[in-house]
């Protein structure tokens, strides 16, 4: 039997949905009807909440990317390694709290087409412009410091993919992992 909920709370379940969905199989095996199923509405519900499939993962993808910015954003007051380990902090525990969501983010967006990836690498733009900050603090920002950033944020994302998948460290393991590299990467001391 159908529940009846109000329009944000429809959305929100369908989001939901789609986010479990979506973090677990590619966006090729994700259906429209399978999240119209779960939830218990019609497909046209759902097309009248997100006009395509697209913008459903859209969505999602953006509202993954957006919650984790939001809770990670750093302290200007602290040392820069205490931000960085903040941060990391932030993004270990939502990943281990929201394994689909980081997923999503991480994972199934760099499948995607080129909007779809456009969200993600919003994210890590802001990202990297966020670290770049801190570390102007403790030394000049060249090209090569912002490519290494770059390349570090990529590197944390795999690992904590699969940290994920087979956690055989601790949290305080891999984010000291995490603020190493870093420093190392763009030669730098803390």
């Amino acid at each position: 039997m159908r529940t009846r909920l109000s329009t944000e709370q429809r959305r929100e379940q369908l989001l939901g949905i789609g986010a479990g969905l979506f973090a677990n199989r590619p966006y090729d095996e994700v259906w429209i009807e399978e999240v119209a199923e779960i939830a218990q509405v019609s497909r046209g519900l759902l097309y009248h909440y997100f006009p395509t499939k697209k913008e459903f993962f859209a969505e999602i993808v953006r509202r993954q990317r957006d919650e984790l910015l939001a809770m990670s954003e750093p302290d200007p007051a602290l040392p820069v390694v205490t931000q960085l380990s903040a941060g990391l902090d932030v993004y270990l525990e939502f990943a281990r709290t929201h394994p689909d969501g980081y997923r999503i983010v991480h994972r199934s967006a760099g499948d995607a087409d080129r909007e779809i990836r456009e969200i993600r690498e919003a994210g890590m733009a802001a990202n990297t412009d966020r670290i770049l900050a801190a570390l102007a603090l403790l030394r000049p920002i060249t090209e090569a410091t912002r490519l290494a950033v770059r390349g570090w944020l990529a590197f944390v994302a795999t690992l904590i993919l699969d940290w994920l998948d087979e956690p055989k460290v601790t949290h305080e393991e891999l984010r000291d992992i995490c603020v190493r590299t870093l420093f190392a990467a763009v030669d730098a001391t803390p």
